[in-house]
């Protein structure tokens, strides 16, 4: 009898629990909140990219209003990601994004870590893949921005923060030795601190209709404690447009440029291209160098307050000091988007990416599946 009763109670507590967490989710992924309170969702992570292989592990985002009273505040969040590879790496990572009321100002800070050996092609707009070099990388990080709102849409402020990388290669005879464009192979501590500038009129900070955004700043690199005497800057400017055709489409434009100074290049702080947000398809740092820049459209559609779909269109390539047109890399694509807070814009993003066909090697391509719009 007691067994029974011991059982039943276990049941009980069970469906408990189980109503608990399917409220909880329900909650976190599919209520509609027209409140503008705070949210949290927890997500699982599940995604592939060609650099990672599959990495499975979990995010937490918290997102919030410093001000429900007034309808501008823009939305502001906390992201925690902490995630394992089936390639080797892992990384674990807490940042936030802070809107003052009224936006008045605009505070941004992160520290993350990662232990992500990847593979190095070598320096250039033409690597091969034969020359793939498995390089081991482990790099800290801290940063930080704060930024005020000088006039109507345009913020200036300084960017900071400070890196530690290292690396390791047992094979003496890969590129990453044997080729002599690669600087400051051991990496090391460094600092930086520059400007930075902002224009932002867009409508919504996490789903854009309509508006435009314009982001550059510089940072003023300098080696730390004997271990590296690099000192040199690093220039990004990065453009973007909307334009609401109808009701349920929106066109969006993407143009990024970015530029390693000095005299000297360390590897690592080479522009690259190809991620989870622009140049989808590339491995990312599968072609790097001092300059880069890159560009892609995206048209979206918003089948429903759940469910959007997006194709997108650019193009993109890396130099050492001039730019030629006939060295573009093409990329295009597709994906659909969830959105588990309508009221906030914030959804779920799986694309894939198809690029550049390399004479003699298989088609460059890649799966995402990401947080939040891809720009």
């Amino acid at each position: 009898m007691k067994k029974l009763i011991t059982l039943i109670l276990l049941c009980v507590c069970s469906t408990g629990a189980f109503s608990q967490i399917s409220r909880a989710i329900k909650r976190m992924y599919f209520d509609k909140d027209t409140t503008r309170k705070s949210s949290f969702v927890i997500l699982p992570v599940l995604s592939s990219a060609p650099e990672t292989g599959l990495e499975v592990g979990g995010a937490g985002l918290l997102s919030f209003y410093t001000d429900t009273s007034k309808l501008n505040t823009r939305v502001s969040n906390v992201f925690g990601y902490a995630s394992l590879t089936t390639k080797g790496q892992s990384r674990v990572s807490l940042t936030s994004s802070y809107w003052t009321p009224g936006n008045k100002y605009h505070l941004t800070a992160g520290v993350s870590y990662i232990n992500f050996p990847f593979n190095f092609y070598g320096i250039g707009n033409n690597t091969l893949r034969i020359n793939s070099d498995r390089i081991g990388q482990k790099r800290f990080r801290v940063h930080f921005i704060g930024e005020k709102k000088i006039t109507n849409n345009l913020y200036a402020g300084i960017t900071a923060g400070a890196w530690d990388y290292s690396f390791r290669d047992d094979d003496r005879t890969g590129i990453f030795y044997t080729d002599p464009r690669v600087e400051y192979r051991g990496g090391g501590p460094s600092a930086y601190i520059g400007p930075t500038i902002v224009f932002d009129n867009r409508n919504n900070n996490t789903y854009t209709t309509k508006g435009l955004v314009v982001n550059a700043y510089f940072q003023a690199i300098h080696g730390m404690f004997g271990n590296n005497d690099y000192k040199g800057g690093f220039f990004n400017i990065e453009y973007s447009q909307f334009f609401l055709l109808a009701p349920k489409w929106v066109l969006g434009f993407d143009i990024q440029e970015q530029s390693l100074t000095g005299s000297s290049s360390p590897f690592y702080l080479l522009p690259d291209i190809g991620s989870d947000e622009l140049m989808r398809g590339y491995y990312n740092g599968r072609f790097r160098d001092r300059n880069m820049i890159a560009g892609q459209a995206e048209l979206r559609y918003r089948l429903s307050k759940r469910i959007g779909f997006a194709g997108f269109v650019g193009g993109g390539e890396v130099f050492k000091s001039s730019f030629s047109t006939s060295e573009l890399k093409p990329n295009y694509g597709g994906g659909i988007r969830y959105f588990f807070d309508v009221e906030k814009g914030l959804a779920v993003r799986v694309d894939y990416g198809v690029g550049q066909k390399v004479p003699n090697e298989k088609r460059l391509t890649g799966f995402y599946i990401g947080l939040g719009q891809s720009f």
